[in-house]
């Protein structure tokens, strides 16, 4: 490979096609592979990096500013602290800027090195988001060394070589290892988190990559949220006796983690019990019913994602984080679409027409800015309150 380094780079990100961009490195230093994906949020950025539905990923971020809030012990996303089971680099625009806010404990580029996530900033990521618009989301390496020694045609090969996500399956290692039970409720001003109260519902939470504003959200509408690993059996969930089951976000490729995790989602359907799906729960809650998922070419990752409920008519702006959707068109009966992409038409969300069962793609615990999607725990609550 000729590409020759511009003076100061210390690091670079080398994709699968040749493509090589160079710049300044932050964060860990070493390498990190993955599925290169653009995000457009504005803010957000740590719980972007600890979202366990990121594994296996390289966030580039479109918005230039990054850092400016710093990072905190509070908006960490994950149940687990391992940087191996959320984004395994991120890219910027910009050199991430010194923390100006009240909450930090601690700047960006810090944290990223204590964590072990691997950084590259300076780049035109302008360029590199047209890039995958127009070819999907490349293998890529992001490697950051200080004094700019690069074996480039090694990142690449590695790229090459990296057989991506499709088929595989991520929630067991981003799930948790045994049972527990979280008890924190929503943020607010200037109290910070919640303690749950007493609780109105038993839920259950199987975790294949579960987020805690996830299990907040769940408390703050009454539930004791017990939260089970990926490969809990439906005979073990139902035999804790819930109100619900909620199926959580996660990463990986779904049929991958369906061929364990589908044939007891159909048993939990067939009890009767209210169950709630999100993300990869969505997708895995789908494939139970009969339908299919396929691979997409650049994912939806944002927080300004307007999405249409179709049981109400109304529009919601969302956080979305996902590689893989359902097949609209593939949905059976008696199961009918309930929310809708207004990007580009992709399925949103689903439910039974005859049983208490419902799911969706997108995030609702997530607050970009709005709080759109919050009722879809009430809804849930609702269900189970009618299921009594």
């Amino acid at each position: 490979m000729t590409t020759k380094l511009l003076p100061g780079v210390t690091g670079v990100l080398a994709l699968a096609d040749g493509t090589i961009l160079q710049g300044v490195g932050c964060g860990a230093v070493g390498e990190a592979l993955g599925e290169v994906c653009f995000n457009t949020a504005m803010t957000g950025y740590q719980e972007i990096l600890t979202d366990p539905s990121y594994m296996e990923q390289i966030v580039a971020f479109t918005f230039p500013h990054v850092g400016n809030v710093g990072v905190n012990v509070e908006d960490v996303e994950q149940v687990g602290m391992a940087a191996s089971t959320s984004a395994r680099a991120a890219i910027f625009r910009d050199v991430p800027t010194e923390p100006a806010n009240w909450r930090a404990n601690n700047s960006l580029d810090a944290w990223m090195k204590t964590r072990g996530v691997v950084g590259l900033a300076g780049v035109d990521t302008r360029a590199l988001t047209k890039l995958i618009r127009e070819k999907g989301m490349p293998h890529g390496v992001v490697a950051h060394d200080p004094d700019g020694a690069f074996d480039l045609d090694a990142l690449v090969a590695q790229a090459r070589e990296w057989k991506g996500l499709v088929g595989l399956d991520l929630a067991k290692d981003a799930s948790c290892l045994q049972p527990f039970v979280y008890d924190e409720g929503l943020w607010t001003w200037p109290e910070g988190y919640a303690k749950a109260g007493e609780p109105k519902f038993e839920v259950v939470v199987v975790d294949y990559g579960v987020k805690r504003n996830i299990l907040r959200a769940l408390t703050s509408v009454g539930a004791r949220a017990t939260v089970v690993p990926a490969t809990t059996t439906a005979e073990e969930i139902l035999a804790r006796n819930p109100d619900g089951v909620l199926l959580s976000n996660g990463p990986g490729d779904p049929a991958a983690t369906g061929e364990y995790a589908v044939p007891e989602i159909r048993k939990l359907v067939d009890s009767g019990k209210p169950v709630f799906g999100i993300c990869l729960g969505h997708q895995m809650l789908a494939r139970a019913l009969g339908a299919r998922t396929v691979k997409m070419e650049q994912g939806h990752h944002g927080a300004n994602h307007p999405v249409k409920d179709l049981t109400t008519g109304k529009v919601e702006i969302v956080s979305m984080n996902h590689g893989f959707t359902v097949d609209r068109d593939s949905l059976p009966e008696p199961v009918q679409e309930t929310h809708v992409s207004l990007f580009d038409g992709t399925n949103a969300g689903i439910e039974l027409k005859d049983r208490p069962v419902f799911s969706v793609q997108h995030h609702p615990e997530a607050s970009p800015g709005p709080t759109d999607s919050l009722y879809l725990f009430e809804r849930f609550a609702d269900l189970m309150e009618k299921a009594r």
